[in-house]
């Protein structure tokens, strides 16, 4: 069996430097190396809040753009997927053989610990890693983690710890440029959970089978005196599963439900927002069992926590709703606007943009009714992305996409324009409506001028 006793010993004042750093799960990672007592530095293409604001507050030296004389010669360099082959920093790191490692490779060698816990899917790993994170925090558990998102309760979104057991959100997407493999093939996982999967990142993933194939591996890799949590065998809403849940209650102000299992019932509340939320909460509940946690301590831990930033986040609440999610698929976006139609009568409007994968001529199938419950789709001037010389396959820029849609869902259309977009949905909004913006990108500000605008 393969060494898991790694992540045992943390080395002190390392010189890394993040190729890359700006990311949420990277600029994560660094912070935890430096309250490890690591000395960091890290550069990227550009910085904003609140990814620049935080490594500043955590003492990260780092800087725009890519200069190799002001990395230096560190002890080891972390190197993201933004790093080309032409990237300086990456060629002098070549060039005088300086140690480095992939994100994930890294994560492998310092984070992973022997109780190896990996919560892997479509959707809901996010969610789930962080959830599973804070039972067991408040369980005294101590873990190692990383999840990629930033949890609105502020706790930090990674650690190392000297604990035996670490969770980690297991992205799918690949490696390194010199790696194709998905990052969670480097995590041992001895513990997953795995939620739904549907056919995403058609960049990396051509077809539906290439995609399932990755995650048949993953379940294949866990040893067999280890643990699989997964959706739609050990837990959902079919009353034949071991865990299941029920009566899903879903007013605006969060959700309240049923877990049942081994003949016991457990009444579960949640801030958090969204039916399917009951799915993730119910695979860490189960997962957390399986780790001993008690029943109370899940109980109590799910109630506090208040969920992530851009999970379904309610950025205004008033006579006008609008909602910031990363819902950059399909299937994602299909979930969200499920989920708000339930909860609100007035109109919605909902402006899209999907992740590379989902720009693809090969994934137009997906758009089938994803916007059924939208009463108007907007899509954006879409963010620019780096294209992969190993790439193939036709991309849809905005006009594209919305052509696509608009076949379907008859009333979507491009603004290419923020500023116009903005005038747009002032013009058409009214009091009990609701504004949410889907996609894994910024939107380069619209929402908070649009918030501001709507407070005039």
């Amino acid at each position: 069996m393969e060494d898991r006793s790694r992540g045992a010993e943390i080395p002190f004042m390392k010189h890394v430097h993040f190729i890359g750093i700006c990311g949420v799960a990277m600029s994560a990672l660094a912070i935890a190396c430096k309250k490890a007592d690591w000395h960091v530095t890290g550069s990227d293409a550009g910085f904003f809040p609140p990814v620049s604001t935080a490594l500043t507050h955590a003492g990260i030296s780092f800087y725009p753009g890519w200069h190799p004389e002001k990395m230096g010669i560190p002890d080891l360099v972390v190197v993201g997927n933004v790093a080309s082959s032409t990237n300086p920093e990456w060629l002098v790191v070549q060039e005088k053989k300086i140690p480095y490692l992939s994100y994930p490779e890294f994560i492998a060698k310092y984070l992973v610990k022997p109780i190896s816990v990996v919560c892997a899917g479509t959707y809901g790993k996010t969610t789930s890693a962080a959830l599973l994170t804070w039972i067991l925090t408040q369980a005294g558990k101590n873990p190692s983690y990383l999840f990629g998102g930033l949890a609105i309760d502020a706790f930090d979104s990674a650690a190392l710890t000297d604990s035996d057991i670490s969770v980690l959100e297991g992205d799918e997407y690949k490696s390194a440029r010199w790696d194709n493999r998905p990052k969670f093939a480097h995590y041992s996982p001895t513990h997953l959970i795995l939620t739904g999967i549907s056919w995403d990142h058609a960049d990396v993933y051509p077809t539906e089978e290439s995609y399932k194939k990755v995650f048949a591996e993953l379940l294949q890799s866990v040893p067999k005196n280890g643990v699989v949590i997964a959706a739609g065998k050990t837990y959902g809403s079919d009353a034949n599963l071991p865990w299941r849940y029920e009566n899903v209650n879903s007013p605006p102000q969060g959700i309240a439900f049923a877990i049942v299992h081994d003949k016991k019932t457990y009444h579960v509340e949640s801030p958090m927002l969204g039916e399917y939320q009951a799915a993730n909460i119910t695979g860490c509940f189960a997962m957390a069992h399986a780790l001993g946690i008690d029943a109370e301590t899940t109980i109590a831990a799910i109630k506090n926590f208040q969920g992530l930033k851009r999970r379904l986040e309610k950025r205004l609440d008033g006579p006008i709703t609008i909602f910031d999610d990363i819902a950059h698929s399909p299937a994602k976006a299909k979930a969200t606007l499920a989920t708000l139609r339930k909860i609100y009568s007035g109109k919605i409007v909902a402006v899209f943009e999907p992740n590379t994968g989902n720009r693809k001529t090969i994934a137009l199938s997906s758009y089938a009714d994803a916007f059924n419950n939208a009463n108007e789709v907007i899509i954006p001037a879409l963010t620019k992305i780096k294209k992969d010389v190993n790439d193939e396959g036709a991309t849809m820029d905005g006009e594209g996409l919305c052509a696509v849609i608009g076949k379907i869902h008859h009333n979507a259309q491009y603004i290419g324009d923020d500023v116009k977009l903005i005038d747009h949905i002032r013009r058409i909004v009214q009091s009990g409506d609701v504004v949410v913006f889907l996609g894994s990108h910024g939107f380069r500000g619209i929402i908070d001028v649009l918030i501001k605008k709507l407070h005039l």
